[in-house]
């Protein structure tokens, strides 16, 4: 609003508040129709529908392989489905592609043993071959947002037959450049990181409420302008509806296993395996050369999180891959993957990127750098 808000101002803002209050919200929270085609431990893998259409109705065969959307572990799968208008799948879905998502559900105590394993071997393999056989295509093309779009690249370097190519948003692979990370690297590497295994242990991984403080202090500021910014926003009804959409997010932060958040202790933060390229994982090693795939990665302009030179490391520990694009976006960590700009910068960019590599033309393997800033 302005200094001096006009009368339309004042009236909106009166008109927001009243059905912020009165009528429960602004933001259109419903999910868009699903049907679950495959579940399995920590795995439940829907296709989104068009409006109307039955449930149990086969997939309409089209040209473009499907896509499935990979969420981060601890992070609520409504990442992809924020809010009606602002909303990852249901764009994918206006746009004519045959969207998928993968919801681990929430992590029990009794998960503390599954490592990241767990994740690249069994769930999301599994998640591929379900959506493969519902969509009756050979390939998939993955989007993947923080680490889920790590853990799509881990599958693409280990099983790259049945994947097309691989979008990642806000996925970091060089935590040496993450500003939450550096001051806490002494405190970290502390006796060998036994300090911190300790810890992990005897909580049995990563708490929700730790995982939703952690996104908290990486907008810190925006967290204590909130009240601020929201006053000076009432009568902007699509902002405060973002910002209802956003809330409910956060409020369903979920756990880490302990393992995997030990081995993202260690692994990442410690040694940061993933800047060179490889990630250690017991006695196994993954290397990032065996990606083929076309690759996209987009970075944040204001990601506390997942800075632009972390995200953008992987266009150089990818020797293999067919392409490698790499652009920015406007946004913080969950904005640049869907906020209300994302809509005109983040989402064309993925749309270009899905249809240029939706095809195989069977040409080499020769490596390519597409840089492009949104």
């Amino acid at each position: 609003m302005d200094a001096i808000p006009t009368p339309e101002q004042v009236s909106a803002a009166a008109a927001n508040v009243f059905d912020r209050v009165m009528r429960g919200g602004l933001a259109d929270l419903r999910p868009l129709p699903s049907a679950i085609i495959d579940e399995g431990p920590q795995r439940t893998v829907r296709r989104y529908l068009h409006p109307g259409e039955p449930r149990g109705a086969a997939p309409a065969a089209g040209p473009r392989p499907p896509v499935l959307l990979v969420p981060p572990l601890a992070a609520p799968a409504t990442c992809f489905d924020l809010r009606r208008g602002c909303s990852v799948a249901e764009h994918l879905l206006a746009a004519g592609h045959a969207p998928y998502l993968l919801d681990y559900g929430s992590i029990a105590f009794g998960d503390r043993n599954l490592g990241i394993e767990h994740w690249i071997d069994e769930v999301i393999p599994r998640a591929i071959d379900a959506v493969r056989r519902d969509a009756d295509a050979d390939q998939v093309q993955l989007v993947g947002w923080c680490l889920g779009g790590i853990m799509a690249l881990l599958v693409a370097a280990e099983t790259p037959a049945h994947v097309r190519s691989v979008a990642m948003v806000a996925s970091p692979f060089d935590t040496s450049a993450v500003p939450l990370v550096a001051p806490l690297r002494p405190l970290v590497n502390l006796a060998g990181g036994s300090v911190g295994t300790a810890a992990y242990k005897l909580l049995g991984g990563a708490p929700a409420p730790l995982v939703k403080r952690v996104y908290q202090l990486a907008g810190f500021d925006k967290y204590v302008l909130k009240p601020f910014t929201l006053a000076t926003n009432l009568d902007d009804r699509d902002f405060l509806a973002q910002v209802e959409a956003v809330d409910r997010f956060m409020s369903g932060m979920l756990a880490y296993p302990g393992r995997t958040f030990g081995q993202i202790y260690h692994r990442m933060l410690r040694r940061n395996d993933l800047a060179e390229g490889r990630i250690v994982l017991g006695d196994r090693t993954i290397e990032l050369a065996g990606v083929t795939a076309p690759v996209l990665s987009i970075a944040g302009e204001g990601d506390g999180i997942a800075p632009r030179k972390a995200v953008h490391r992987v266009a150089e520990l990818l020797p293999n891959a067919a392409a490698v694009k790499i652009a920015t976006a406007p946004g913080g960590h969950l904005g640049v993957l869907t906020g209300r700009a994302a809509r005109r910068t983040t989402w064309p960019l993925v749309d270009d990127f899905l249809d240029a590599t939706a095809s195989s033309d069977g040409s080499g393997r020769a490596r390519r750098h597409l840089r492009a800033v949104a």
